[in-house]
């Protein structure tokens, strides 16, 4: 299978860490966003990054920067259909999307996901882990956790996400569930730690050391 085209979602709001950009703030030196950019990079054909405002302000990640066409805050399904849009420019069929704010997840993401998404059609696939924790939001049907900003997405569907979205349709669960999505299962749940809250940026720079 083909390397599919990368977009990084930097989009959120970031209220828990008082607002601006946390993919920008240092971890070990580096910008959060560099780190999910070094690992990222190798497994995909092409990356961009999905944000909203200005743009000069990643200027130095030296990624192409698309926005949202949705207006308001309307989650994470926005930036993936952002990103489905520039890989439609790209003429690409399929898309791996990874949170800006999370600076460990596996080396092995894009291949996981491609492999559960065997014979799938159109593919779509979100990471899962098998934690039993207290978020149980995205929990599926299987108990396992999914990380709906890690995910497999097909370009085909994004008029229908188009659609969904403009209906008010904001979890990522249930737009993945209602056209078969699938779970790529992962070891470690501890590589989808993300970056929230200056606590967790200092429990970061614990597991980086």
């Amino acid at each position: 299978m083909t390397r599919p085209l990368g977009v990084i979602l930097a989009g959120g709001q970031a209220t828990r860490m008082g607002g601006g950009d946390k993919c920008l703030l240092p971890l070990g030196g580096r910008p959060i966003l560099d780190r999910v950019i070094t690992r990222l990079r190798p497994q995909v054909a092409g990356l961009a990054l999905n944000a909203n405002g200005d743009p000069q302000r990643f200027a130095g990640a030296g990624l192409p920067v698309v926005a949202d066409s949705v207006e308001g805050f309307a989650g994470p399904l926005a930036g993936v259909l952002a990103g489905m849009d520039w890989a439609a420019e790209q003429g690409a069929e399929v898309i791996v999307t990874a949170a800006a704010d999370t600076p460990f997840f596996p080396e092995d993401l894009v291949p996981c996901l491609q492999a559960a998404a065997e014979g799938q059609h159109p593919p779509l696939v979100l990471a899962a882990t098998k934690r039993e924790g207290e978020d149980t939001r995205s929990m599926s049907k299987r108990g396992h956790v999914r990380h709906p900003t890690f995910g497999l997405w097909p370009v085909a569907l994004r008029d229908d996400l188009r659609a969904a979205l403009a209906d008010g349709v904001k979890k990522v669960v249930l737009w993945t569930d209602a056209h078969g999505g699938r779970e790529a299962l992962f070891p470690d749940e501890a590589a989808f730690f993300n970056v929230n809250t200056p606590d967790d940026l200092a429990r970061a720079e614990a597991m980086l050391a």
